[in-house]
Parts: structure tokens; C-alpha cells; sequence
């Protein structure tokens, strides 16, 4: 079984340290990519952007390899059959050399700007998980589909129920890890179901864990601006609830 020391966090005292490595998943997102990267280097708390193209069909990946080679702190990696975002983040969880790790999507939803809300807990000394929360406080998020927030509702009870936390968005996208924590999880599932699994394997751990939430803004997009996520995967994360939470 794996095992935590809490007084391995990084002593980090300011948020200019080139502390984070960031990895980022990529499916079929030519449109976006380039855009989502220019912010992320934008941060100066960034050291590495790691990302991992899923096997894109569209042009994705003649733009991420120009991209990379105009930029050092790029580490592209590439999946030559699609395997789904937890089999990427698996990779890039792997790869990442920097004191503490974050999430991040391809799409615009989640905003770069925001990385010193989740790793302030952590550089602090407080945290060694922090989970960016679109349901927690006033930060501004787009209003989209009811039944989503719904299904985010009833799977985040569920995994609370199960696991003992007390999150309000268990299946945020936007997650920071301690490097250490986060390369001592055996992460299986390949898709959307990595979202309870990292949550329930995270939990198992607690007190000596110690895990935060912050309020995050959420820029959320349609099905025709290129949103994949589907009814599917939400039966697929209810059971990795029950897999990884209960029949474990």
C-alpha cells in the first residue's frame, strides 16, 4: 500500500517558483489547443506543459508539434490508438518532474489564471490535494445544461457517501496533486471513470492526506462548440464509485 509523508510538501514560499508541472490531455481540440496553451505559459508558476494527444483525428497534432517546438517547457507525448482522458492523464501523471501537478483541460472551461487558488494550499503547507470546485462560493460559471448539474450532484453524494468526504464537485477537471501523491496512485481507468477513481483511492488515505477545495470559475461550452462528455460516461463513473469505493 502506498504511503504519505506530510512533511515532504515542497517549501515553496511564493508563487513565482516555476513549481508546476501541468498536464494536459488532448482530444481533437484544434480549435482551442493553441489558445489553452498560450495562457498556461502564461503562468509563471509554470515549469513544464506536458501534453498528452489522444490519438487526435483532426489537426490537432501538427499544431501541438509546432507549438512544442517553439517552446522548451512543452513535453508532447502521443497515443497512437485513442484510449480516453484517464489513460492520458496516466501518462502524463508519469512524466511530470515539477513539486506539485494540475489538470488541465484543452477546451477553454477552466482558466490558467486561476492556478494560485488551488496551489496556495498547498504551497502553504495545508494541503496535499486540492479540488477546484465550480459549485463552491460566487465565482462566475456559464449556465448550461440542468440535467448535467444534476448528474454532478447525485455522482458527487454518491462518491461522498462512500468515501467519507464532504466535496461539492467531486468530478471537477480542474485537480492539484503533490507530485508525490498523485505518482503513488495506480490510476485504470481509461475514460471519464478516472475522475471517482482518483477521488475514492485519494480518500482511502485521509487523515494523512489532507484534502481542500477551492471556488473556481467554469467557462463550460456546448455539444457544438465540441463538449464530449455524454450520458455514458456518467453510468461509467456511477460504477467506478461502487468499484473503487466500495468493492475495492
Amino acid at each position: 500500500m502506498a504511503t504519505f509523508d506530510k512533511s515532504s510538501s515542497p517549501e515553496i514560499n511564493t508563487m513565482n517558483a516555476s513549481c508546476l508541472s501541468v498536464v494536459m490531455p488532448v482530444y481533437n481540440e484544434e480549435s482551442t489547443v493553441t489558445e489553452i496553451i498560450r495562457r498556461v505559459l502564461e503562468q509563471p508558476v509554470v515549469r513544464e506543459l506536458i501534453i498528452v494527444d489522444d490519438c487526435s483525428s483532426d489537426g490537432t497534432h501538427s499544431v501541438l508539434e509546432k507549438l512544442a517546438a517553439a517552446d522548451s517547457r512543452i513535453r508532447l507525448f502521443r497515443h497512437f490508438v485513442n484510449q480516453g482522458k484517464g489513460a492520458a492523464l496516466r501518462t502524463g501523471f508519469r512524466e511530470a518532474l515539477a513539486d506539485v501537478v494540475i489538470v488541465q483541460d484543452a477546451d477553454l472551461e477552466y482558466d490558467p489564471v486561476e492556478y494560485g487558488k488551488l496551489l496556495a494550499p498547498i504551497l502553504n503547507g495545508r494541503a496535499d490535494v486540492v479540488f477546484g470546485s465550480r459549485f463552491l462560493g460566487s465565482e462566475a460559471h456559464r449556465v448550461l445544461y440542468y440535467w448535467h448539474s444534476v448528474a454532478n450532484y447525485f455522482l458527487t453524494l454518491l462518491s461522498n457517501m462512500v468515501t467519507n468526504l464532504n466535496l461539492t464537485d467531486m468530478e471537477t477537471g480542474f485537480k492539484a496533486f503533490r507530485r508525490e501523491v498523485i505518482q503513488k496512485i495506480d490510476l485504470q481507468e481509461n475514460r471519464f471513470g478516472c475522475e471517482p477513481e482518483i477521488t475514492a483511492k485519494i480518500a482511502r488515505f485521509t487523515p494523512r492526506l489532507r484534502i481542500y477545495e477551492v471556488a473556481i470559475s467554469y467557462y463550460g461550452r456546448t455539444y457544438e462548440e465540441g463538449k464530449k462528455i455524454g450520458w455514458r460516461d456518467g453510468v461509467r463513473a456511477f460504477l467506478a464509485i461502487l468499484k473503487y469505493g466500495i468493492f475495492r
